[in-house]
């Protein structure tokens, strides 16, 4: 008889005190209860403030499957997904929030769809219970909107809540471009890739880790992740003022041909406005590109461990002090 493959489940987590106990009982009870595989729960701490770590040592003391990291400061959710990925060690790899909106219950039909010959297996949101309309209105615009602009496949409705095998996390951890967008990262990687209908619940308890500015940044790192859309949109936002600057430049001829007085301090206040907004904007635009040539310039690792406690070790205190 074979060696029983295992999988890794990558918990990213910040200040998640109040749904740790039950994150970590719910997943426990799915991975048991999937026959003839062994299996490893990692949680990365990414920098929390308040009893998160702590709680997590507690619970892995009775625990041998349990792996707790920890980052030395906060250095974001995508970032905390990327750890997970490094340190895991998985035939497959399932990537789950701990605030429980995506449901653990689903993995056993990722690991199905695994076992088919899909590598990779990505939850599709039927429905986002206790959400605000505005935020899945939002939500529904951001992923069509990537999908127009980014020049790669990437699923809408998708978010990080997915398996990968092994070997798509082989080529996953190969890129190490700092501003990440991870689920984008997994479809650029290809391989087979199925999606799998889930329906989303509301958080469990706490507060969303994403709010609108992290949102915002979020979305835009998608987009200039994968497309030079916006820097086209600069050139045919320039084309435009040009053409109404032309536009407007027949008018004022064919006005003093017809003898019309043309007053003109409105008139060319409104054209400097325009003109001045659409050359900020495409400086706007090409400054988050060089932002980002810089940013990757630097060659800074993506983040830096402060401890690793492995799974079923004896020693839970020593210091990795690793950065990757």
């Amino acid at each position: 008889m074979g060696k029983e493959q295992k999988i890794s489940v990558v918990v990213p987590v910040f200040n998640e005190i109040e749904v740790i106990d039950v994150c970590h009982e719910r997943l426990t009870s799915v991975m048991a209860g999937i026959e003839g595989y062994t299996y490893e729960l990692i949680f990365i701490d990414d920098g929390s403030t308040d009893r998160t770590h702590e709680r997590l040592l507690e619970i892995q003391a009775g625990d041998p499957h349990l792996k707790v990291v920890k980052f030395s400061r906060n250095f974001g959710h995508q970032v905390a997904v990327t750890a997970g990925v490094d340190e895991a060690d998985g035939d497959a790899i399932v990537v789950i929030d701990a605030d429980l909106q995506d449901p653990p219950e689903v993995i056993p039909g990722m690991v199905a769809k695994w076992q088919e010959g899909f590598d990779v297996v990505y939850g599709v949101r039927k429905r986002r219970v206790g959400e605000g309309r505005m935020k899945r209105w939002t939500a529904a615009v951001f992923y069509r909107l990537l999908r127009v602009f980014t020049n790669i496949e990437i699923p809408v409705d998708v978010g990080d809540f997915r398996l990968i095998s092994a070997r798509a996390a082989n080529y996953l951890r190969q890129l190490r471009e700092n501003d990440r967008f991870v689920r984008g990262l997994v479809s650029w990687v290809g391989f087979r890739q199925v999606g799998l209908p889930y329906e989303r619940d509301s958080r469990l308890a706490g507060e969303t880790k994403y709010p609108l500015r992290k949102m915002m940044k979020f979305a835009v790192d998608g987009i200039t992740s994968f497309s030079n859309m916006p820097l086209k949109l600069a050139s045919w936002l320039g084309y435009l003022a040009s053409f109404l600057a032309f536009a407007y430049l027949v008018s004022v001829f064919v006005q003093r041909a017809m003898g019309q007085t043309v007053e003109g301090w409105a008139t060319i206040m409104v054209a400097m406005l325009f003109l001045g907004g659409v050359q900020l904007i495409c400086i706007g635009i090409i400054g988050e590109y060089i932002g980002r040539i810089f940013n990757e310039t630097k060659s800074r690792p993506l983040y830096v461990i402060e401890s690793i406690h492995p799974a079923g070790a004896d020693d839970r205190s020593g210091l990795d002090n690793g950065e990757r």
